[in-house]
């Protein structure tokens, strides 16, 4: 067992800090071959801090854990919204200027409601993984337009004051790139064999597991850039990692891993799990583009979003004996 949590620890610590370095030098790269800035932020950043969650996902699939898979993108899309939302409102109130927000969030209560309607039978199979795949090529051909379209969006122009402050070599970028996928794939590998060891020996499900432990430590990069975004004032761009990253975990995460092994939904994770997802995301949607008023999340809605993860993360503890 403590191989297991030295597997699990590691493999967090290994996964965070290859992550930061591999979106780091894919935006670098994407700078350099002349990508624009808002597209960069949308697909490079907001869709490469989910990376982690991609490698892991996908990792555990192959190795015949399908449900530790689906745990984990659905638990990352939960913490994204009620853990690092709430935490960053609760810090500093988010006002959501940004138009090309405004336009992603509807898109993303969409996809949610999409993956809701291929599991109600029960099951994922590869023809329902091939659906979320090509939602998310037109996706990323709406991001592509979005960020032809709207160059001086506030995302673009958070995102350009960055990459000016962070000015490094294309050998450099390339090379943080490549260590930082390679990372990557090793850190998921421990962390997949350390969370499902720790699962069968204390007799808790893969599913509740991916829910909780996998997800919230493969959620750390979104995390990190949030906090890092809100301090400096980035509202928008704090935001929309968030909305990109669950994009990409409810389209490309789960679609690649039921591509890889076809999964089979137990009734509790539609009435719980998606539920409460699509309940966040609705929550998210209302108070990102405002009736009436600027769209914003207040300290009071922020606080909200972290009782909720915490009332439905101790539920799912003691559920699981």
């Amino acid at each position: 067992m403590m191989l297991a949590v030295t597997f699990l620890v590691l493999g967090f610590i290994l996964l965070i800090y290859s992550a930061s370095r591999f979106v780091e030098g894919s935006a670098v790269v994407a700078r350099y071959l002349g990508m624009p800035p808002l597209l960069i932020g949308m697909v490079v950043v907001g869709f490469g801090t989910s990376s982690p969650e991609l490698v892991v996902s996908v990792t555990a699939a192959a190795n015949g854990n399908s449900t530790l898979a689906l745990g984990n993108a659905f638990g990352s899309n939960i913490a994204n919204i009620a853990l690092i939302i709430g935490l960053v409102a609760l810090i500093n109130p988010i006002i959501v200027r940004s138009e090309v927000i405004k336009k992603e969030l509807p898109i993303l209560f969409g996809i949610t409601m999409l993956v809701g309607w291929l599991i109600s039978d029960n099951q994922l199979s590869r023809f329902d993984a091939c659906y979320l795949l090509v939602a998310f090529i037109l996706v990323i051909l709406w991001s592509i337009f979005q960020g032809m379209r709207n160059p001086q969006d506030q995302i673009a122009n958070d995102l350009k004051n960055e990459l000016n402050n962070n000015i490094i070599s294309i050998k450099k970028a390339i090379m943080w790139l490549v260590i930082g996928l390679i990372l990557l794939i090793a850190a998921s590998r421990m962390l997949v064999y350390g969370a499902v060891y720790i699962a069968q020996g204390l007799g808790i499900s893969d599913l509740v597991i991916g829910l909780t432990v996998v997800a919230i430590g493969t959620s750390l990069p979104e995390l990190a850039s949030s906090l890092v975004a809100i301090k400096k004032g980035e509202n928008d761009m704090a935001l929309g990692n968030i909305i990109g990253s669950n994009l990409f975990n409810t389209l490309a995460v789960i679609g690649l891993a039921a591509l890889v092994q076809p999964m089979e939904i137990t009734p509790e994770v539609i009435s719980r799990d998606w539920t409460l997802m699509m309940a966040l995301t609705l929550s998210l949607l209302i108070l990102g583009i405002g009736i009436k008023k600027q769209g914003r999340i207040n300290r009071f809605e922020g606080a909200l979003l972290l009782i909720t993860f915490f009332i439905y993360t101790t539920y799912l503890y003691y559920a699981s004996f």
